[in-house]
């Protein structure tokens, strides 16, 4: 078996997930209520047997940082590792990372030597599952120098995303970063029946899209990265490399959800209460990891629970509603509420009752959800206080907006950021 470094990068701004990503980087970011993002790529090399990966982060990286350390931990004896890069100057670097391919350059270093054969480049903010090992055989059996993931989209979608056309063996001939006339359309459109010849239906879907998801030869990767100064794999790198070295595609069909978006991320979170989810962080022997955290059992007191997720820890009040949404741990409802297509991510520690009694000498709520409260296609980050009455179901139909002190709305969802305190009969 050829041996892998696994690259995850992390060190976007995260500046579309604002404000879930104020104080916490993207992959970070909680999602089906007790996870984080950075748990898929983690655990999509784990159970394709690739265990050292290093993560590149830069922006808020602390939560990040916390969250690997009390997560991942391996056996010494098996040299398997989950070590974060973070962004740091050095005589030869003063600036913040400019890009992907820039970020892993910087980091050269620490997979130029060794026993490394191949580098695995993953994004930190996708919500998919994969055997790395199919990717890998793709790769061999081609004699490739570098290898992208490449999923089938429709136009709608093809013009936000890098595409690429093949020939009859697969290989990359021409990326296009984010296709947006005819011209440049027609000419890296797959036909359908190349796709159905490799096992593809494609179904309204002529565009190869990549994933985000590359491996190269550790020679080539350094090569690219060192006989230039691209800072961009899918605008400057790919497009460089498929006229030197051969560049293959390998298809993928399944679930994939970028989650660059506030939109997309509360989707993805919804969508995984349905009855048959898209995605499932329980499939068989392929569980997502995540850290373990030793909490009761959450308790429901007369409350109905719709097609929901609830995390452990929860406590959820009397005549509550919750439908189509998603709890994450130590989340706190009281009594009468109702949420609806909202996702409440919970608390990161419970409140004593000596707290609890200085929150109402104080005139603040809780930690949680007052009673009476109304919620409805929402996000509610950690910590919040959300009184009772109070009512966050975006009734005017906004569909962004950057302006209230206590709030954004992105894509028509609400967003109530960390430690945000809503007093007794707000309404948004």
């Amino acid at each position: 078996m050829l041996k892998v470094i696994c690259l995850i990068l992390g060190g976007g701004r995260g500046s579309r997930l604002y404000p879930l990503t104020k104080s916490r980087s993207k992959p970070a970011v909680p999602i089906g209520g007790k996870y984080r993002l950075i748990d898929i790529p983690i655990s999509n090399c784990i159970h394709s047997d690739l265990n050292r990966i290093f993560v590149l982060t830069q922006f808020n990286s602390v939560s990040l940082h916390r969250h690997i350390v009390n997560t991942y931990k391996f056996d010494p004896f098996g040299g398997g590792f989950v070590e974060v890069l973070a962004a740091q100057q050095t005589m030869q670097h003063e600036t913040w990372y400019q890009g992907t391919a820039d970020a892993v350059r910087r980091n050269i270093p620490y997979f130029a030597e060794g026993d490394a054969e191949l580098v695995l480049i993953l994004s930190g903010d996708q919500l998919y599952r994969m055997d790395f090992q199919d990717m890998i055989r793709t790769h061999r059996e081609n004699k490739a120098e570098a290898t992208i993931a490449a999923l089938p989209v429709p136009e709608k979608e093809a013009i936000a995303c890098g595409i690429m056309r093949l020939d009859a063996s697969g290989r990359v001939t021409d990326f296009e970063e984010k296709p947006r006339t005819p011209q440049a359309l027609s000419r890296v459109r797959t036909e359908p029946e190349w796709m159905a010849k490799h096992g593809i239906s494609a179904e309204g879907r002529p565009y190869l899209a990549s994933m985000g998801i590359y491996l190269f030869n550790r020679s080539t990767l350094v090569e690219l990265l060192a006989s230039g100064s691209a800072t961009d794999f899918g605008k400057e790198i790919f497009p460089q490399a498929i006229h030197d070295h051969r560049v293959q595609a390998h298809l993928f069909d399944g679930y994939w959800e970028d989650i660059g978006t506030v939109g997309a991320f509360h989707k993805a979170n919804i969508d995984l209460t349905k009855e048959e989810p898209p995605f499932d962080f329980t499939a068989g022997d392929d569980a997502v990891y995540t850290r373990p955290r030793y909490l009761p059992c959450s308790k429901l007191s007369g409350a109905t629970v719709t097609d929901s997720l609830i995390s452990d820890g929860c406590t959820i009040g009397r005549g509550s509603v919750i439908e189509n949404s998603v709890l994450g741990v130590r989340a706190q409802i009281a009594e009468n509420v109702v949420i609806r297509n909202s996702y409440i991510m919970g608390c990161d520690s419970y409140e004593s009752p000596q707290e609890k009694a200085a929150n109402v000498r104080a005139g603040r709520p809780h930690v949680g959800i007052g009673a009476g409260s109304r919620i409805e296609d929402a996000i509610v980050d950690k910590n919040a206080r959300i009184g009772k009455n109070v009512r966050i179901t975006n009734e005017a139909g906004i569909v962004d907006s950057e302006d209230a002190p206590h709030f954004v709305i992105r894509d028509k969802i609400v967003v109530i950021p960390k430690f945000t305190i809503l007093q007794d009969g707000t309404k948004i």
